[in-house]
């Protein structure tokens, strides 16, 4: 069951400030101006969706409210009796239903009114539909005013109850008013409860938190009960009957012994009789407070009586009835203390825990669902190993420490210490003379590397440098006879080769030695050299010239190759071969070069200008470009100059541009305002 956390429910406004929220909400998220120019749909979607969103704004804010506030049929039975005793639930119940009544009917109107402006033919018309709504709206806003005021009030009061767990260990204080609950409530937990001699101080419940056992406990203390019936009883004591019927707690029965309360023994033993189903399975302690003023044992035979009346009573209730005759069954009912000299208050507190944990341990044992955990429980039970004792043992430091504090001696600290061999600075604080190791002389060795106790120089064997030495020169003969056997091997497989094979092998070998040179010369200082691309880098530049040096030191012929990218390179074959035959028609000749090549000569200026407009046409679409032909091309060309014609109108440069012209557009930055406003504010 969780914890009920009532101070987290919102305020609930008056009709008023309800009516004036609603509507401020609407104005301010609903458009403000419309025009008789607009056609008359849109003027009614203007209306519609003011009326619209008025109704989700009320059905919103009463949605909240209840569902905020606990209903009592969905509590557990303490919450929902307390409710009931502090509010009257029938009250209650008619205020959270009057909200939800109002809900539905809001929709409701939100719909009528909606279906008419759907038809309306005017402005005028939709202006006084949306009238009509809004005020019908809070005129029934306004005749739930009682009700908003009647849950705003229990809301405070409600926020200040304390938030009790039902569920959880508890101890619970109950008895006469003045008979010393709440001092003993202030004894056990860090609360604060006023505490005064007269009669009903505490009129309502409190809640204080302890620890016992490493748990956590609640304590709470309860208003004063007076021995009446209970439909005379008033609404601070029905509090405590409330919290003693549902509330599984261990119960302490507070008895003034000293009478000082106002009430004689036989009086609070009449009370305990007469609530006595109230106890009904669960732990109950008698507890006698006030032994300062008054000792148990100096109380009359007639008191003593009641007493144990009462404590017999108490067994037979706790154990359910089963012990008719009240035998003795070695539980500890009856408790005496003083809460003003703190005598047997933590006493009374570990036996009323004590028997609580035990009564909640038994009941799970007895409910049903013991059975399906049981054979997965395992209880270990420790057995000795062997017949030998073993006694606590106590560092010899700490017995030093020991005998010096008895002494009076008191451990200089280091500070002091520095202070006395010059400061800091200059003092170099001993971090060794604290070890404890089985030998003293073993804190200062120049390798101090320690295992189980032992320093592991003190195990090295005396002749560890002799044997590191021998073990070293055997390596290094190792890697001689493996350097010359290598040697030997390539020389068997270069006895085997003719003289130009050699030579191919030494070149390839002295290649290999070269390329991995420069591998590690690059690997070396690559963090320190930017990437360049390959045509930027003189190494991978693809030139003739790299072609020849490459493939010629291969022993290949490259002047095919070379003859024919030079001719690839050059640009407008046909066209040349053209101008030229022109040329000769015209009259113009052309002197012969012994290779048989055209030589340079001066143009027409025909032939410039043929020249001069072929640097301005079009290239032709290139293969692979989505464009079948010229006149594609020049329609896809001025697709997107109409595309940029617009981008032009607004000014700007292309897709990406982003920039306003306008910083303050009028359509964002102008509506309603009060004579006295100023436009800064938006």
């Amino acid at each position: 069951m969780p914890s009920y956390n009532f101070k987290a429910m919102q305020v609930v406004p008056s009709s008023k400030d309800f009516i004036d929220i609603v509507l401020s909400k609407t104005q301010r998220g609903t458009p403000t101006v419309v025009h008789n120019g607009w056609s008359i749909q849109r003027i009614r979607q203007f209306y519609m969706r003011k009326v619209k969103f008025t109704a989700e704004n009320w059905n919103e804010s009463l949605t909240r409210i209840l569902d905020e506030f606990p209903k009592i049929e969905d509590i557990h039975p303490f919450y929902s009796d307390l409710l009931n005793v502090l509010y009257d639930k029938d009250h209650y119940k008619l205020a959270l239903g009057q909200m939800n009544t109002a809900r539905n009917l809001i929709d409701k109107l939100a719909q009528d009114y909606n279906r008419l402006l759907k038809y309306g033919d005017s402005l005028y018309r939709c202006k006084e539909l949306k009238r009509a709504a809004m005020g019908r709206m809070c005129t029934l806003m306004k005749r739930q005013g009682p009700s908003l005021a009647y849950l705003e009030q229990v809301r405070q009061h409600m926020s200040r109850l304390p938030s009790i767990d039902p569920n959880t260990r508890s101890l619970l204080l109950c008895g006469y008013p003045n008979v010393g609950k709440s001092s003993m409530m202030n004894k056990l937990t860090r609360a604060e409860v006023e505490v005064q001699p007269y009669a009903f101080t505490t009129k309502s419940l409190y809640v204080g938190h302890m620890d016992y056992k490493y748990l956590r406990w609640q304590v709470i203390d309860t208003p004063g009960i007076l021995d009446r019936p209970l439909e005379e009883r008033n609404t601070i004591e029905m509090q405590s009957i409330t919290a003693l019927a549902h509330l599984r707690a261990a119960c302490l029965y507070m008895v003034d012994v000293s009478e000082q309360c106002g009430y004689t023994i036989a009086q609070q033993a009449a009370l305990f009789h007469s609530i006595k189903p109230l106890f009904s399975n669960k732990p109950i302690l008698v507890v006698c407070n006030k032994i300062d003023s008054r000792r148990m044992e100096d109380l009359s035979e007639g008191d003593k009586k009641l007493l144990e009346e009462m404590v017999s009573e108490a067994k037979k209730i706790s154990n359910g009835g089963l012990m008719s005759d009240g035998s003795d069954d070695g539980e500890q009912v009856l408790m005496a203390m003083s809460t003003l000299q703190e005598e047997g208050v933590m006493a009374v507190k570990q036996v009323a825990c004590d028997r609580l944990l035990s009564f909640r341990v038994d009941t799970k044992v007895a409910g049903k669902r013991i059975s399906d955990v049981l054979n997965r429980i395992h209880v270990a039970m420790p057995k000795p190993r062997d017949g030998n004792t073993r006694p606590p043992v106590i560092p010899p430091g700490v017995t030093e420490a020991r005998k010096r504090r008895e002494a009076g001696e008191k451990r200089r600290t280091e500070k002091q210490l520095q202070e006395e061999n010059g400061g800091a600075g200059v003092y170099s604080a001993d971090l060794r003379k604290h070890y404890q190791l089985q030998r003293e002389e073993w804190k200062y060795d120049i390798m101090p590397e320690f295992m189980d106790g032992h320093n592991v120089i003190d195990f090295v064997d005396p002749d560890i440098d002799a044997r590191l030495a021998e073990l070293e020169r055997e390596e290094d003969d190792l890697e001689v006879l493996h350097s010359r056997t290598l040697e030997e091997d390539m020389d068997e497989d270069v006895e085997d080769l003719t003289e130009d094979q050699a030579a191919d092998l030494a070149a390839i070998r002295q290649r290999k030695k070269q390329l991995v040179a420069s591998h590690r010369l690059k690997k070396g200082s690559a963090n320190n050299q930017a990437v360049l691309q390959k045509r930027a880098s003189a190494e991978g530049k693809l030139t003739t010239e790299n072609m020849k040096k490459s493939l010629g030191a291969l022993g290949i012929d490259t002047s095919l190759a070379v003859e024919r990218a030079r001719s690839q390179s050059r640009g407008r074959k046909r066209e040349r071969s053209l101008s030229v035959a022109r040329s000769e028609a015209a009259g113009d000749g052309d002197q012969e070069m012994e290779d048989g090549s055209a030589k340079k000569r001066i143009h027409s200026s025909k032939s410039r200008s043929l020249s001069r407009g072929r640097s301005h046409s079009l290239a032709p679409p290139k293969a692979g470009s989505g464009i079948k032909d010229e006149a594609m091309r020049n329609r896809a060309l001025k697709m997107a100059d109409k595309a940029q014609w617009k981008r032009n109108k607004f000014a700007k440069i292309g897709e990406a541009d982003r920039v306003i012209q306008t910083k303050m557009p009028k359509h964002l930055f102008s509506g309603k305002m009060k004579s006295n406003a100023k436009r800064d504010w938006r």
